[in-house]
């Protein structure tokens, strides 16, 4: 059997072949943890899929617009005069054998996240270890230099996942961070399905909140989901994955690259038009809307499709939630940036809006308002919350390795000049 593509000039497509091109997407979206970026490079890889019309616009939607992306002229790699120095001194000292790595706790495109003891402190952390060589390949240097950045900046927010120190060895970057053991939203979510609205309302205001914190040091987030929100160990929010921060967006600001997840892209950023930190409260309604109802707004299994609702499809509300819950769902889902909730005043907007009405946010960025939810961990060994599927995986040998240990190769050489200024360890009196 033979299906015929939609254009006359179109490649024709056995019926086997077009099975293989579906089951790329369906795979996709059992992973909802892989990244736009990661679900555009397999596709890219499947030559079938390519050359399908509904795909090639897809990827052809999917070029990244800013000059700092574009590929076209690859530079050669910094030399040591080409140093990245974004932040304060480096630590010289950190390496990885002063940690017990326990156990595999998330993975991403660069690398894994681990539970770890240090083993003069024996504190835990969760250690984000990222191989140099697989973010050079993909030229994503400058994003993991500002995803550093932006965790320079978090220690003064309670809703942010906060960065102790990070040092780095010839071929790998290590990001010492809080460790968080309560649980992903996301996890929570699919448990549950969806939640009643007087957690969703405490959740969003965490959330609002931090969120509001990294405007006002013109940071766009760009990337709120489900699976980068997780629960502390009193169940309170803490937002995680810089990756794909934008920094120095001020407030009427705008930026063009094509990033994020798919389920959650706001109009404009499909549209490949430029967008501002509103982008971010789009998001929030997305999230919003799926802790409400279970799945996002304008989901569909076909992505395509879902590009074209998120673009044309009116929102829809079921009769179920409070009045005020469906009017701020209508202003954060606001397809013109330019009406959406926090177009004009940004956070206050959201802040001040009725559905948050039953919040004190003095107690809330205290922390005195009791979570709804209790995770219920009885310590740091504690792993019920994490996914098996990380948890099972065996810690690779390599992650434990000092620089001595490693073959100094040509390609470790590039891939150690160009993250000169990685490392940081925070001042003295930063320890409150």
């Amino acid at each position: 059997m033979t299906v015929k593509a939609a254009e006359a000039s179109g490649p024709t497509l056995t019926y086997s072949k077009m099975r293989g091109m579906v089951a790329i997407l369906i795979a996709f979206m059992k992973q909802r943890r892989m990244g736009l970026n990661d679900f555009i490079q397999k596709i890219a890889t499947n030559s079938y899929a390519c050359k399908h019309p509904e795909v090639q616009s897809i990827l052809k939607i999917s070029q990244p617009q800013e000059p700092e992306l574009m590929n076209t002229n690859p530079s050669p790699p910094p030399s040591p005069s080409q140093q990245i120095n974004l932040g304060p001194s480096s630590n010289p000292h950190a390496k990885p054998s002063d940690f017990h790595f326990l156990k595999v706790i998330g993975k991403g495109s660069f690398g894994k996240v681990l539970l770890a003891r240090h083993k003069a402190e024996e504190q835990f952390y969760a250690v984000k270890v990222l191989q140099k060589k697989a973010i050079l390949k993909k030229k994503e240097e400058k994003h993991i230099m500002s995803e550093r950045n932006v965790l320079l900046k978090n220690v003064k927010h309670p809703f942010l996942v906060g960065l102790h120190f990070s040092f780095q060895t010839a071929d790998k970057l290590y990001f010492v961070l809080d460790y968080i053991n309560g649980g992903e939203l996301f996890y929570h979510l699919q448990r549950e399905r969806c939640f009643l609205e007087p957690r969703a309302r405490f959740y969003a205001a965490e959330i609002a909140s931090a969120l509001g914190y990294l405007h006002s040091l013109n940071i766009v987030y760009r990337d709120l989901k489900p699976e980068n929100i997780l629960l502390d160990s009193q169940g309170h929010i803490v937002l995680t994955d810089f990756g794909l921060c934008k920094e120095n967006i001020e407030h009427n600001g705008t930026t063009s690259t094509f990033c994020g997840t798919p389920e959650y892209l706001a109009p404009e950023v499909l549209h490949k038009q430029p967008y501002d930190r509103t982008v971010d409260w789009w998001c929030l309604g997305a999230v919003l809307y799926e802790m409400l109802y279970g799945l996002p707004p304008f989901y569909s299994r076909n992505t395509a499709e879902m590009y074209d609702n998120i673009l044309n499809k009116p929102l829809q509300l079921k009769p179920n939630i409070t009045n005020s819950a469906r009017h701020l769902l209508e202003g954060l889902l606001q397809k013109d940036r330019t009406k959406r909730l926090g177009a004009k005043e940004d956070f206050m907007e959201i802040k001040n809006h009725i559905f948050f009405s039953p919040i004190n946010w003095d107690d809330l960025i205290n922390k005195k308002i009791t979570p709804p939810f209790n995770p219920n961990v009885s310590g740091p060994s504690d792993l019920r919350h994490f996914d098996p599927e990380f948890t099972d995986e065996p810690v690779p040998n390599s992650i434990g390795q000092s620089p001595d240990s490693i073959l100094i190769t040509a390609s470790v050489k590039e891939a150690a000049e160009a993250f000169l200024g990685f490392s940081y360890a925070p001042p003295v009196d930063s320890f409150l």
